[in-house]
């Protein structure tokens, strides 16, 4: 796998180190500081989750990408909570690591489209609240507003009329209560789609 992904980034980011399980993953992000660790959840000895929860309370500021086989919403949110900046799924790698990796570099959260309706159902229940039930479409357009893309950029992005684009805006409004932009952001924000 970690053959696999060396060749996946070649050219795409420099790969400082490697490791085999939570500990040696410790070490070596306190050795090297990188800008990005990618992570399985599962980890021999110490998970994942558990070595980025010991590397963010020492203060490493590294963003933790989750590349697993878990397709839990609710491991996926509480991975999200407790501070990392992508969840993807291994067998969706070779498309959306790359992405994923530009996203968390500029600001953002990536989280895999394949999971973000229940991942946000997820930490919709974990708060208390019950989170309307959005589209895969919606949460799309949600995504991309709150990255800070213009209409026009996300008709292009999801290959749809700005038109329709619009009317999803106007859905989300209206779904979610909400009256502006601003409003959207913060919603996606709070449900761990992008970094505030």
């Amino acid at each position: 796998m970690v053959q696999g992904l060396g060749r996946l980034l070649e050219g795409e980011a420099e790969i400082v180190a490697t490791a085999s399980d939570g500990q040696q993953l410790v070490e070596r992000a306190r050795q090297h500081r990188p800008d990005i660790i990618v992570s399985d959840i599962n980890m021999p000895g110490m998970s994942g989750l558990d070595a980025m929860r010991r590397l963010k309370a020492d203060g490493l500021r590294s963003k933790f990408i989750f590349l697993t086989l878990h397709t839990d919403s609710r491991l996926a949110s509480e991975a999200m909570r407790a501070g990392a900046s992508g969840y993807l799924l291994k067998h969706a790698a070779a498309e959306e690591l790359i992405e994923a990796i530009h996203a968390v570099m500029a600001g953002h959260t990536y989280l895999t489209p394949l999971m973000t309706r229940d991942v946000l159902w997820a930490i919709g229940e974990q708060d208390g609240v019950q989170s309307p039930a959005l589209t895969p479409r919606q949460l799309d357009v949600l995504r991309l507003i709150a990255q800070g893309k213009r209409m026009k950029e996300i008709a292009s992005e999801l290959n749809i009329s700005v038109r329709t684009v619009e009317t999803h805006k106007q859905d989300l409004l209206q779904t979610l209560s909400l009256e502006t932009t601003a409003d959207l952001i913060k919603f996606a924000v709070r449900q761990g789609l992008v970094d505030g």
